[in-house]
């Protein structure tokens, strides 16, 4: 067998995370809390919610249909061509799995977390298992929560054409990440109760292990492959799988540390691929861009964060404009923690972030008109009417009610 070497570690993500092409496919990874809502505080089975799925068959357009631990439903386009594309699709596939779930009482509540009932993993397989102990563990508070209770509208976006066009991507997602944060927050009511935050998801991603959840550029770097090898050497190992033995969870030591050997042996490339998959940071390469601040949102408005993300990366009017306008808001730096938490918890209250919203989401609407995607730039518009010059997202509409009787 042979072992990885911190070469080897840096060719794959080279090779693999940050291969580059002509940009312009876009996906989505859609999550859904399923609930009835004539007893929202109550679990609905996951067995009945997988059984409907079932029934459905496969979505006409190709998603692929998976569950998160707590039972969330997640629906993820193929990439497509364009935003148009992809969001023709996905709608499309969505109302073919509502359907079903409509007739049997039930909904895909868009929120960014469960407002009333506890966090319970219901999906058994061993990954699972294994980070609800290294949560437990010590590896974060509010694990269970985040791997439970929450639920994100995932953008998947090209690297770029070269690499210098995905320097300028990777840079561009990690400083208008806390704008999307803000714009999109959707999640300010949890156990029944206002939290404080206007993405409450957001603060419970912060709270865990910051080995696997910080931003993974550095600021001022250039070498976005080099950062992210660097970020996934430094990690924490979540776990060691071995065949017909139980997992070793939490063994203490960095992905680095392992490569090393001792008494944990040393790890493959298999065990490299997993342990890219337990790191969470908002912006996460995969041979994609892929964009894992975003609150997920009600059904009315799920496409909206898909069709910004892809103007402002794709059209170069617009793309131009939006790190112009990151520019001004960061005063030419890179965002830091803090930065990522105000934009959490002030959302578009921030004077700051609400002016770089309205110029952003002004030209994506432009743009989409200039990318044939004239449908998903009326969307647009009406969700900057109702919420980006207002300067409002949807957490500030959220209902605050206690758990009901």
């Amino acid at each position: 067998m042979r072992y990885l070497t911190e070469n080897d570690v840096h060719e794959y993500i080279r090779g693999i995370c940050f291969k580059t092409g002509p940009p312009g496919s876009v996906g989505a990874e859609t999550e859904w809390l399923i609930t009835d809502p004539t007893r929202p505080e109550e679990p609905v089975a996951l067995d009945l919610v997988s059984c409907l799925v079932d029934q459905a068959g496969p979505p006409p357009n190709g998603s692929a249909v998976s569950y998160e631990p707590g039972g969330q439903l997640e629906l993820s386009s193929p990439p497509l061509n364009g935003p148009a594309s992809a969001h023709a699709a996905l709608a499309a596939d969505i109302a073919h799995i509502r359907k079903h779930l409509d007739a049997a009482g039930l909904c895909l509540e868009g929120r960014g977390i469960d407002r009333f009932r506890p966090p319970v993993r219901r999906l058994t397989v061993p990954r699972y298992a294994a980070m609800e102990r290294f949560f437990d563990l010590g590896g974060g508070r509010g694990g269970r929560t985040m791997m439970c209770s929450t639920a994100s509208l995932q953008v998947c976006l090209d690297i770029g054409a070269d690499a210098a066009d995905a320097a300028r991507r990777w840079r561009l997602a990690h400083r208008l990440g806390p704008l999307f944060v803000a714009a999109f927050a959707n999640s300010a009511v949890f156990r029944g109760r206002p939290t404080g935050w206007r993405s409450t998801r957001w603060a419970m991603w912060d709270a865990i292990d910051h080995t696997r959840t910080r931003p993974a550029r550095p600021p001022g770097s250039d070498d976005p492959a080099g950062a992210w090898a660097g970020y996934a050497l430094d990690a924490g190992v979540m776990a060691i799988r071995r065949d017909g033995v139980p997992w070793e969870v939490a063994p203490g030591m960095s992905f680095r540390e392992w490569l090393g050997g001792g008494h944990h042996g040393r790890p493959t490339h298999d065990d490299l691929v997993f342990h890219l998959s337990t790191l969470f940071p908002p912006v996460r390469p995969r041979g994609w861009l892929e964009l894992r601040m975003i609150d997920a949102l009600p059904l009315a408005w799920w496409p909206v964060p898909m069709a910004v993300a892809a103007a402002l990366f794709d059209d170069p009017a617009a793309s131009d404009a939006a790190e112009a306008a990151a520019d001004r808001l960061w005063s030419g730096a890179d965002p830091g923690r803090g930065e990522w938490a105000a934009a959490a918890r002030d959302a578009l209250s921030d004077p700051g972030l609400a002016a770089a919203a309205r110029t952003c989401f002004e030209e994506a609407s432009a743009a989409l008109r200039r990318m044939d995607a004239g449908e998903l730039a009326l969307l647009v518009d009406s969700y900057r009417e109702n919420f980006i010059e207002r300067g409002r997202c949807p957490a500030d509409t959220e209902p605050t009610q206690e758990v009901p009787a």
